[in-house]
C-alpha cells in the first residue's frame, strides 16, 4: 500500500533534503508540521511549516554571520524538538554537513567525533552540557561557535552563546544552495560497539530515496500523526520519522522523554509510532505485570484475545483459514484489546520496529491485539532501511522484503548483501574500512547472516562478527538466544558467553520488581548477594531453559551471573542506541566470568 500520491514529494522533486523542506513549505505552508510541549505554560504548541521556515531563515543568517561556508561540518547534540529540525534545515540550505550526536553519549566520545569530523559549530540543549566537556576542551579547539537552547549568563568562552542572543530578529528569505543530490548531507557516527566510532557519509540521494522507498510500502497520509521519541541522531528515526513525514506532509509530535512516554501517548494519541524493540518489550512487560497481579479470568481473557486475534491476523494475511472462534472477536476486542491499546493512545494504526530483532512473542501479542507492527532491517550504512514488512505482506518472523529500489542476496558465509541508492558514500576519512565493507561492484556486506525464502522474505539468522565459537567447534549466534531469553520479562539485559569455552553461560540484569516477587515466592532474600547462591542460580537457569526449548542441546546455558544494577549508556555498558558494548561487559565482570568457568 502506498502513501497518498497527491501529497507525496518524490526524491526527484526534492533533489536535496533542504529542497524537500522547501517544497513542503511551498505546498502546505499553513499545515501543522510539528508539536512540542511548552514547559513554561504546561501545554502542547503547534508550529506550521511557514513558521518553521521563518525560523530557518533566522538561523541561516546567524550561521552566515559566523563565517560558516559550504562543506563545513556542524554538530547537533539536542533532544528531539523543532529546534533540531530548524538547525539542520538551516545548515543544509547553506550547504553545510550535519553531524548528529547522542545527548547521552560520553564527553570523550563526543569530543572524538567533533574533532574527527572537524565540526565548526555545536548546538547543545543547556550550559550544563557544555560544562560536561570541561575535561576534553582541548579536543574542541576547532569549534568557532557553541550554542545552547537554554538562556544563560555570560560564559568565559566567547564562542558560547544562547540561541536567543545569537539569532537576528529577521533572517530575510531562506537560502537554498543548488547542488547535486549525490552531495554529502550528513556524517553519522556508528555506535562503536567494538571500538572507536566510524563516520558514515550519507548523501541527500541516499536518504531521500530511502524515505520514498518506505512510503511505497506503508500507508502514510497528511492526516497522520507521529510521536517521536527515538533520538533523531538515530537514522531510523531520522529517515522514517522526520524526512518521511516531510515527504508525506504529516505532523510530528516530540515526546518529552521516554519516562513520560505513557502520558504523552495518552495526550497526543498518535496514529504512527517508530521504535526499537526495547520500547515494545517494556510495554509488554508492563502488560504481563498487570496480568500477573490480576485475576485468573483476566489472564485467560487476555490469552484468548491474543490467540484468536493472531489467528485473525494470519487469516487476513492469507496464511490461514477462517475459524468459528472469530465470532468472539467483537467481545474480546471490547473487553481486552481496546483497553490495552488505549494505553498507547487508542489511535495507533501502525508501529514500526527496527534496530534489533523483535521477539516473536511480543510481535504475536501486539498483532493479536490488532496493532499492525511492521518489522524491518537496516544499517546506518544503508540510510538505514534495507528490508521491511508491509501491511499487506507482514511476516513477523522475517524482516520483510527488500525495500523498493534495493537489491539483496546471500553472499559468502551466508552474509546478507545489499545494493541500491541507499548505500552510503563510504566512511569518513577511512577508505580502508569502506573497501572492506563495499565491493567494487557496489554490494555492501551487512555483517549479518540471513536466508531468503522463495517469495523474497528475508530472515536474519545471526551476526558474522558476533558468532560464538565454542571450544568444541560449535558455532552459536548469540543474538537469537539473547532474544529468546528476554521473552521472560525477568531478564532486562542478556549477554551470552562462550567464546572458546566448553559450555555457554549468561551475564544478565534482572528486573528488580520481578526479582523481588520471585525471591519472595521461593522463600529467598531479594538482596543482590542472594543471586550468587546455588538456589537462585538453579531457579534462574530453569527460567532460561523454559525459553530455550527450541534450541539444540549444545546451545543450552549451564551457568549464570545475574546483577540488579542496570546496564546503561552512562556506565558505558550500552551504546547510545542501547546495544550491548560486549567488550565492556566482559571487562567489568571478568572476575564473575572466571568463577563461572573455574575448573573447566
Amino acid at each position: 500500500m502506498a502513501a497518498e500520491i497527491g501529497h507525496v514529494i518524490t526524491a526527484e522533486e526534492a533533489v536535496t533534503l533542504d529542497g524537500l523542506f522547501r517544497e513542503r513549505v511551498k505546498r502546505t505552508p499553513d499545515s501543522v508540521a510539528y508539536r512540542d510541549f511548552n514547559q513554561a505554560h504546561a501545554n502542547w504548541r503547534d508550529y506550521t511549516w511557514a513558521q518553521i521556515n521563518h525560523q530557518v531563515a533566522r538561523w541561516q543568517a546567524a550561521l552566515e554571520a559566523d563565517g560558516l561556508k559550504p562543506g563545513d561540518c556542524v554538530a547537533v547534540m539536542l533532544r528531539n524538538s523543532p529546534d533540531w529540525v530548524i538547525f539542520e534545515q538551516a545548515a543544509l540550505g547553506l550547504g553545510l554537513v550535519v553531524v548528529p550526536l547522542y545527548t547521552q553519549d560520553r564527553p570523550d566520545n563526543v569530543a572524538y567525533i567533533i574533532k574527527d569530523a572537524g565540526c565548526k559549530a555545536l548546538l547543545l540543549g543547556t550550559r550544563e552540557h557544555w560544562k560536561a566537556f570541561a575535561g576534553v576542551r582541548d579536543q574542541l579547539e576547532g569549534l568557532v561557535r557553541v550554542l545552547t537552547i537554554e538562556q544563560q549568563a555570560a560564559d568565559d568562552d566567547p564562542r558560547v552563546k544562547s540561541v536567543d542572543a545569537w539569532l537576528p530578529d529577521d533572517g530575510g528569505a531562506t537560502r537554498h544552495l543548488p547542488r547535486d543530490s549525490a552531495a554529502l548531507a550528513t556524517i553519522v557516527y556508528t555506535s562503536g560497539t567494538t571500538g572507536r566510532p566510524k563516520g558514515v557519509m550519507l548523501s541527500h540521494r541516499n536518504i531521500l530515496t530511502n524515505a520514498h522507498a518506505c512510503l511505497l510500502v506503508m500507508t502514510i497520509g497528511h492526516e497522520d500523526l507521529f510521536l517521536s521519541f527515538l533520538p533523531l541522531s538515530h537514522m531510523f528515526e531520522r529517515t522514517c520519522g522526520y524526512y518521511l513525514s516531510i515527504m508525506a506532509g504529516c505532523t510530528v509530535a516530540y515526546a518529552r522523554s521516554v519516562q513520560q512516554l505513557g502520558e504523552d501517548l495518552q495526550n497526543i494519541r498518535p496514529t504512527m509510532l517508530i521504535s526499537v524493540p526495547r520500547i515494545y518489550e517494556r510495554v509488554y512487560t508492563a502488560i504481563k505485570a498487570r496480568l500477573d497481579d490480576g485475576t485468573w479470568l483476566k489472564r485467560k481473557l487476555f490469552e484468548l484475545a491474543v490467540d484468536i486475534g493472531y489467528a485473525r491476523f494470519e487469516h487476513a494475511q492469507g496464511r490461514a483459514g477462517w475459524q468459528l472462534s472469530f465470532l468472539l472477536w467483537p467481545l474480546l476486542d471490547l473487553l481486552v484489546a481496546k483497553k490495552i491499546l488505549a494505553r498507547l493512545g487508542g489511535n495507533l494504526r501502525g508501529a514500526l520496529s527496527g534496530g534489533a530483532a523483535l521477539s516473536p512473542e511480543i510481535s504475536r501479542v501486539f498483532s493479536g491485539l490488532g496493532l499492525c507492527v511492521l518489522q524491518g532491517y537496516g544499517l546506518t550504512e544503508t540510510s538505514p532501511v534495507a528490508c521491511a514488512n508491509s501491511p499487506a505482506d507482514n511476516l513477523p518472523a522475517s524482516v520483510g522484503m527488500a525495500a523498493p529500489g534495493v537489491d539483496v542476496k546471500i553472499g559468502d558465509n551466508g552474509a546478507l548483501m545489499i545494493k541500491g541508492p541507499n548505500v552510503m558514500l563510504g566512511y569518513w576519512k577511512n577508505p580502508e574500512a569502506t573497501g572492506a565493507l563495499i565491493a567494487a561492484d557496489g554490494w555492501l556486506n551487512s555483517g549479518d547472516t540471513a536466508r531468503i525464502d522463495d517469495a523474497g522474505h528475508v530472515f536474519i539468522t545471526g551476526r558474522l562478527k558476533e558468532i560464538i565459537v565454542m571450544s568444541n567447534g560449535e558455532k552459536i549466534p548469540p543474538v537469537d538466544i539473547e532474544v529468546a531469553i528476554m521473552r521472560d520479562p525477568l531478564f532486562e539485559h542478556v549477554m551470552l558467553i562462550g567464546e572458546g569455552r566448553p559450555f555457554l553461560s549468561v551475564m544478565t540484569v534482572l528486573d528488580k520488581q520481578l526479582w523481588n516477587r520471585l525471591a519472595g515466592e521461593k522463600g529467598m532474600n531479594a538482596d543482590a548477594g542472594t543471586l550468587r547462591t546455588p538456589a537462585a542460580e538453579k531457579e534462574l537457569l530453569a527460567r532460561i531453559a523454559a525459553q530455550m526449548k527450541e534450541f539444540p542441546g549444545y546451545a543450552q546455558v549451564r551457568r549464570i551471573t545475574a546483577v540488579l544494577e542496570p546496564w546503561t549508556v552512562d556506565n558505558g555498558l550500552l551504546t547510545p542506541t542501547l546495544k550491548l558494548r560486549r567488550n565492556r561487559v566482559l571487562e567489568k565482570f571478568h572476575v564473575e566470568l572466571d568463577q563461572m568457568y573455574a575448573g573447566h
